[in-house]
């Protein structure tokens, strides 16, 4: 009998591309929707999945699935899969590792840039027939230093990009390569540290119980005023709270945003009429409301991934991690201990 391969959250293009690269001996199931609790009988008798971020695998979503073997999320990130109840069930969990460093990097590059330079404001008013200078004045990159918190395959080329434009450069990670810093040319530097020297804060950070909140209420107050704080990796690493006490105690002089603590929140007004809707979800959900309106505050939809370039290398990573599997030789696995 042929594998049975379920894809959740696929666009058409990627159907036609997955199914011109993937054995046809296999059968498929392709849907534009995340797996939830809610329609997991999408995958039900499938051995395997391959979801993106929005999918929620949880125990109970893992408990309808007896027949799953492989797990291949097409993201670096799995904090969406319960990966202790996948080490139970012995399901293995490949990721994506590295298809984006210098997609997002870019990305990261072009926030910082628009707001060092009031990019946002300077067209809008363009926009409007009007052409006077007041209020955006912007400042130099070079000679400013860069505060980069995780040096891992985008952190690295974050600091390639930063070095072109001549800043300095800190680094914050908790496994310190000396050889890889003289490298690249940048400096280890504890969190603290980092935050009252940085003119530009940017996280590169995986998302875990050791990393929630890293940027929060309380070392807010420890940021060198008037820095920007750029956040293209994961919502939950900064306390909504603390941005918004930033920006308006005037200690961040901006915030540019690819990821938000309560991201799904903003898109389903309704959910605000939940009964399951729980306080702290709401003040978030407030929180973040209030910097969507802020001409200091830039806000991207999770897109810092999204080039054409990169969102090819995930399907073809996800691919060969499919293949790899089946051939009895699983790559880009994944484990508890790293979550």
């Amino acid at each position: 009998m042929p594998a049975k391969v379920a894809f959740f959250e696929v666009e058409p293009w990627e159907e036609a591309y997955i199914e011109g690269h993937l054995d046809k001996g296999l059968e498929f199931a392709f849907h534009s929707d995340p797996l939830t609790i809610d329609n997991v009988e999408l995958a039900e008798g499938y051995e395997i999945i391959s979801p993106f971020i929005y999918s929620d695998i949880d125990q109970k979503v893992l408990s309808r699935l007896p027949n799953l073997e492989l797990i291949a999320t097409r993201s670096t990130g799995f904090d969406h899969i319960d990966m202790r109840t996948c080490q139970e069930r012995g399901v293995p969990v490949s990721n994506v590792p590295s298809y984006g460093e210098n997609t997002v990097a870019e990305h990261t590059f072009a926030l910082i840039l628009a707001l060092t330079r009031k990019i946002l404001p300077s067209a809008e008013r363009t926009r409007r027939g009007k052409f006077n200078l007041e209020g955006l004045r912007g400042f130099d990159l070079k000679g400013k230093t860069i505060g980069i918190v995780g040096i891992g395959h985008i952190g690295q080329h974050v600091v390639r990009i930063a070095r072109g434009f001549e800043m300095e450069i800190v680094v914050f990670d908790v496994r310190q390569d000396e050889l890889l810093a003289k490298n690249l040319g940048f400096r280890y530097a504890d969190l603290n540290e980092l935050l009252g020297q940085s003119d530009v804060i940017t996280l590169h950070a995986p998302y875990n119980p050791h990393t929630h909140h890293m940027i929060n209420r309380r070392n807010i107050h420890k940021v060198k005023r008037g820095a920007i704080l750029i956040n293209t990796s994961r919502g939950g690493l900064v306390e909504t709270a603390a941005i918004v006490e930033g920006l308006q105690s005037g200690i961040l002089m901006g915030a540019g945003l690819d990821v938000l603590e309560e991201e799904g929140l903003i898109k389903e007004e309704r959910q605000l009429l939940s009964h399951e809707y729980s306080h702290e979800r709401l003040r978030i959900a407030l929180e973040t409301h209030l910097l969507l309106f802020r001409d200091d505050v830039i806000i991207t939809p999770h897109n810092a991934f999204n080039s054409l370039e990169a969102v090819q290398r995930i399907l073809d990573t996800t691919i060969t991690n499919i293949i790899s599997y089946l051939e009895g030789q699983p790559q880009n696995t994944v484990s508890l201990r790293a979550a």
